[in-house]
C-alpha cells in the first residue's frame, strides 16, 4: 500500500514499501507545462544541475559520493505526460537494512538529490557557462539520436501531426532551434522560477525510513517561498476535420507506417480499462490481431503493434513495412480495427489480453521503477487507483466492453516515412 504526505501545496512525498528487493529507488519529478517558451530549457536543466551542487562541487565529487553509498546510482532526464513536461531525477541504492555498518543510505541519497535540486554550483551569479555549453550540445545529440531511430521518429511525427497547435506536439527533448538562445544566465534565471512554481512529486520505493526522509525534505526546503502550483489539465483531443495523410521521405531502406486514432476516452473514465484490454486485443502483444494477421499470416510488416497515449486520448499503430506494401498493410490494419468494432474477437484473443495485462502488472513487484511510474501516472490522471484495484478492473472487463469502447475510437492521421526514391 502506498503512503503519501503533502509536504506543502506543491510537493508531495510518496512512499511505496517493497521489502522483496534489496534496493531502494528514488524518483523526483518536477512537472512543468509543455510550452515552446521553456521546453528546451527544461530539457537541458537537469543535466546542468547534475554537474555539481553544494554537497558535491563537480561530477567527480558526485561520483565519489555515490561510490561511498555502496555504488548508488543517479540518472536524470525529461519526459512528458499529457500536457506536462516532467524533469526526472532517478536514484538507486541498497536498502538501509543491508548497509554493512547500519548507514542511513536513503537519507544520504535524498540529501544529494535535494542538494542538486536546490543548491546548484554557480559561477559569477549564474550557471557555469562551460557546463551549459556542453549540456546544450548533449541535448542536441539526444534530439538527433531520436531522429536516427526511425521507428520512434515515425511515431513521434504521427503524434506531432495529430496534435498540431497543441502542447503535446512538442517533444520533451526540446528543439534544436532554441539552443542558441540559451546561456548560463538565461538558464539560471529560468531555474530560479522553476523550483518554487512547480508541482513536485518525490517517490521512494523499497525499504526506507519514511519519517526520516520526510524530515530531510522538510529541512531542505525550509526558507523557500513557493507559489501554489497545479498540474496542467490535459484535454482529450478530438478529431476536428478530415483524416490527415502525411508522407515524408528520407534515406531509409524500410517504410515506417504510423496510424493515429482518437480514443475519446479519458484516463479516469470508467471505459478506460476496457480500452486497455481492447487495445491489447487489437495490437499490444503476440496474441493480438495486428501481430497475427498483419505480421504473421499475411507477412505485410516486420513489426506491427499499437500503443495508447492515455493522457491525450490517442492510440497509435506502428508498423515497419516494404515500401510497396503500404496500401496492403494500411488496409489490413484498418480491417483488424474494424474487426474489433464488429465484435470479431475470439475467446483466445480476449483471454490472452487479460492474462498478458495482469502478468505485466504482476511484474511490477520485481521492478521498483515500473511501480513508481504506475503510481505517478495514477496521480497525474487523478484516478486514485492502486495496483490491486487496477488489476481487478482489468479482470472485470468483458469482451462486449472491448467491442463497445472501440465504437468511440476514430481514425485521425496516417503518417508514412518512405524512401527518397519510392513512388508511394
Amino acid at each position: 500500500m502506498i503512503d503519501s504526505v503533502q509536504i506543502n501545496h506543491n510537493i508531495t512525498f510518496y512512499y511505496i514499501p517493497m521489502q522483496k528487493l534489496k534496493t531502494t529507488t528514488f524518483g523526483l519529478y518536477i512537472h512543468r507545462p509543455l510550452c515552446e517558451a521553456e521546453v528546451t530549457m527544461n530539457a537541458v536543466l537537469p543535466y546542468v544541475l547534475k554537474r555539481g551542487c553544494g554537497l558535491c562541487r563537480d561530477a567527480a565529487e558526485v561520483a565519489r559520493y555515490l561510490e561511498e553509498l555502496y555504488g548508488a546510482k543517479l540518472h536524470v532526464g525529461v519526459t512528458k505526460k499529457g500536457d506536462n513536461q516532467t524533469i526526472v531525477f532517478d536514484a538507486e541504492t541498497i536498502s538501509d537494512c543491508y548497509a554493512p555498518a547500519g548507514e542511513q543510505l536513503s537519507k544520504g541519497v535524498m540529501e544529494l538529490l535535494l542538494s542538486i535540486l536546490l543548491d546548484p554550483v554557480l559561477k559569477d551569479g549564474a550557471f557555469d557557462g562551460e557546463y551549459v555549453a556542453q549540456e546544450k550540445a548533449n541535448a542536441a545529440d539526444r534530439i538527433e539520436s531520436l531522429m536516427n531511430d526511425k521507428r520512434a521518429y515515425a511515431r513521434m511525427r504521427c503524434i506531432e501531426e495529430m496534435c498540431k497547435g497543441r502542447p503535446y506536439e512538442l517533444s520533451a527533448l526540446g528543439r534544436t532551434e532554441d539552443m542558441d538562445g540559451i546561456d548560463a544566465k538565461s538558464l539560471y534565471e529560468h531555474y530560479k522560477k522553476v523550483i518554487p512554481s512547480s508541482v513536485i512529486d518525490i517517490f521512494v520505493c523499497g525499504d526506507a525510513d519514511m519519517q526520516l526522509i520526510e524530515q530531510t525534505i522538510r529541512e531542505k526546503i525550509r526558507g523557500i517561498s513557493f507559489t501554489d502550483a497545479n498540474l496542467t489539465k490535459t484535454q482529450i483531443l478530438t478529431r476536428d476535420g478530415d483524416i490527415k495523410k502525411v508522407t515524408e521521405r528520407m534515406e531509409v531502406t524500410q517504410g515506417k507506417l504510423a496510424v493515429g486514432f482518437r480514443t475519446n476516452v479519458k484516463p479516469a473514465d470508467k471505459e478506460f480499462w476496457a480500452l486497455v484490454v481492447a487495445n491489447s486485443v487489437f495490437g499490444a502483444g503476440t496474441h493480438s490481431k495486428l501481430f497475427n494477421n498483419v505480421r504473421e499470416k499475411l507477412s505485410l510488416a516486420y513489426y506491427a503493434s499499437s500503443q495508447i497515449e492515455r493522457f491525450n486520448g490517442l492510440l497509435v499503430v506502428n508498423a515497419g513495412i516494404e515500401f510497396s506494401n503500404f496500401q496492403k498493410a494500411y488496409d489490413e490494419i484498418l480491417a483488424q480495427f474494424e474487426a474489433v468494432k464488429k465484435g470479431e474477437v475470439t475467446d483466445m484473443e480476449y483471454e490472452s489480453s487479460i492474462k498478458t495485462i495482469i502478468n505485466s502488472l504482476n511484474s511490477y513487484d520485481d521492478d521498483q521503477r515500473y511501480m513508481r511510474n504506475f503510481y505517478l501516472d495514477q496521480s497525474i490522471a487523478q484516478t486514485g487507483c492502486d495496483l490491486e484495484e487496477y488489476k481487478a478492473r482489468i479482470k472485470a472487463v468483458t469482451k462486449q466492453d472491448c467491442i463497445d469502447v472501440f465504437q468511440k475510437v476514430e481514425l485521425d492521421t496516417v503518417y508514412f516515412l518512405a524512401g527518397e526514391g519510392d513512388a508511394q
